[in-house]
């Protein structure tokens, strides 16, 4: 086992990471921008090194800095957690050449499913269908309508690179192709550094289902179930659960899957902790769509259900250790959900709400878990992620679970800066979600339903005190106040309590 780490991140992966490093009794070491001096993985990890500006390329992004701080620390291995460089094969190589254990898949791999043709080709090799599409890029919206004429409309064209949504359009018809391949390239090219785009089969109604991997380097992979993806805004996902409630996932497709999964790992021979994600149709046919060759933000709902610490289990891996577990041994026990709660306006079309957290009040309870890095009096930056908490719960049963996620979202309250839980408990609230019925553009299909309406102005605020005041008194009123809900959601709750009052426009 190594004897120090540095973590290549910020924020509550990089706190995920320390905390797995110190139950295998591994120091650690932190890098910090200017603006994360006071951040929690600076104050938990054993040594701290700044690193640069706030600007992600100063700093997190910054390979030759992260080496040097590694090599002079004494460090043997660097975590990268997700996003930053993760999944860049030139930071696997960095590390390789100046003698420090990459935790993560060799660069080769890195770059092989980075890019999504190869990756594409890939699937095909170890015999997994993929969406239809082209397998090699396409260089002209000529090129792109003959495939998409083959596949039918409506169609994808997607980056080779990168992923988010970016440099990707829907394209219905032949005149669309003319008008959206362009911007497609520009957009790549601009997002990922090559215009380089390829064509897909676009499948509206399909369901986004993953399988996490984890391979060792003595060639055991194993795969440790699915997760359900598939509620999601503008591709970004907003709600993970496992196991799928899907009535498609059979347990015969379910192992069917799973078996895929394992395939195209070892036919690329991976290492370490992975994700193969799949799109499954209506008729319950699924498709490789891509590889994540990282940790997942939505790890933990796995390792809630399966009872195996994914993050120790990848630096276990990069030490050389054997995977103990077989197939045979993994077992899924209970239903898990996770809400990814961002610092984003719902009523302002989900824009980044950047601050400093007046208050804070995390929820908890049996089968509760929470992933954050905030805490009152730190401000969020508007130069990285807004993701700033995993919550995440499990049950016995989904019906449990959904119960216990919706009272975790009512004692989660964050003051400060504007957060996206009010949209998650619109999520879990639709008889659509509730019955497992939904597809990839769900919430955007939806999403006039589940945006909260307008925030009430203060002035809203005080006129609507004032009326319980003379209902239920003073006394009551500061009680419930004393709460410290959302605005708008816990007013209309008190709203709803006195009788004779009614909601108006």
């Amino acid at each position: 086992m190594f004897n120090k780490i540095l973590i290549a991140n910020r924020g509550e992966i990089a706190l995920r990471v320390i905390r797995a490093c110190r139950e295998l009794g591994v120091k650690t070491v932190a890098v910090y921008s200017e603006v994360d001096a006071e951040s929690l993985h600076v104050q938990h990890a054993d040594e701290c090194y700044f690193i640069g500006a706030a600007e992600p390329s100063q700093s997190y992004l910054n390979i030759e800095k992260i080496i040097e701080i590694a090599k002079k620390s004494g460090c043997e291995a660097i975590h990268p957690g997700y996003g930053f460089l993760s999944q860049i094969p030139a930071f696997a190589e960095a590390c390789a050449e100046n003698g420090l254990e990459f935790i993560g898949p060799p660069a080769e791999v890195l770059r092989r499913m980075g890019n999504k043709v190869e990756a594409r080709k890939a699937a095909v090799e170890a015999g997994v269908p993929v969406i239809p599409g082209s397998l090699s890029p396409v260089k002209s919206p000529e090129e792109a309508m003959e495939v998409a004429d083959k596949v039918g409309y409506p169609v994808l064209v997607k980056a080779v690179y990168g992923g988010g949504g970016r440099g990707m359009r829907l394209v219905k018809n032949r005149d669309e192709m003319r008008q959206f391949f362009e911007t497609a390239a520009l957009e790549a090219e601009s997002s990922f550094g090559s215009r380089e785009v390829y064509v897909e089969k676009f499948l509206p109604r399909a369901r986004h289902i993953e399988f996490q991997v984890l391979a060792d380097k003595k060639g055991r992979v194993i795969h440790l179930g699915e997760r359900e993806c598939s509620i999601q805004r503008r591709y970004q996902k907003l709600i993970e659960e496992t196991p799928s409630p899907s009535p498609l996932m059979t347990e015969e497709l379910r192992n069917e899957m799973g078996k895929s999964a394992v395939k195209i790992a070892k036919s690329i021979n991976y290492i370490n902790a992975g994700t193969v994600e799949f799109l499954v149709d209506t008729e319950g046919n699924y498709y490789f769509l891509e590889m994540n060759t990282r940790l997942q933000v939505e790890h933990l709902i796995t390792e809630m259900v399966t009872g195996i610490d994914i993050v120790k289990k990848q630096i276990q891996i990069a030490a050389g250790e054997k995977l103990e577990y077989t197939q045979r041994d993994v077992k899924i026990r209970g239903h898990a959900i996770n809400c990814r709660i961002n610092a984003e306006d719902p009523y302002n079309n989900f824009t980044p709400s950047p601050g400093t957290i007046t208050f804070l009040r995390l929820p908890g309870g049996p089968g509760v878990r929470v992933d954050t890095h905030i805490y009152i009096g730190y401000t969020i930056s508007v130069f990285y992620d807004p993701l700033i908490a995993k919550l995440a719960v499990w049950g016995l049963t989904r019906q449990e679970a959904i119960m216990r996620m919706r009272n975790a979202l009512e004692e989660f309250v964050v003051e400060g800066v504007k957060t996206t839980i009010p949209i998650h408990k619109r999520i879990l609230d639709d008889e659509d979600f509730l019955r497992g019925n939904f597809h990839i553009n769900f919430v955007d299909e939806k999403i006039r339903s589940f945006v909260p309406e307008e925030a009430l102005t203060d002035e809203e605020v005080a006129a609507l005190l004032a009326v319980l005041a003379d209902h239920i008194g003073e006394t009551k009123v500061k009680a419930l106040t004393l709460k410290r809900e959302p605005k708008r959601v816990s007013l209309w709750k008190f709203a709803s309590r006195v009788d004779g009052l009614r909601r108006t426009s």
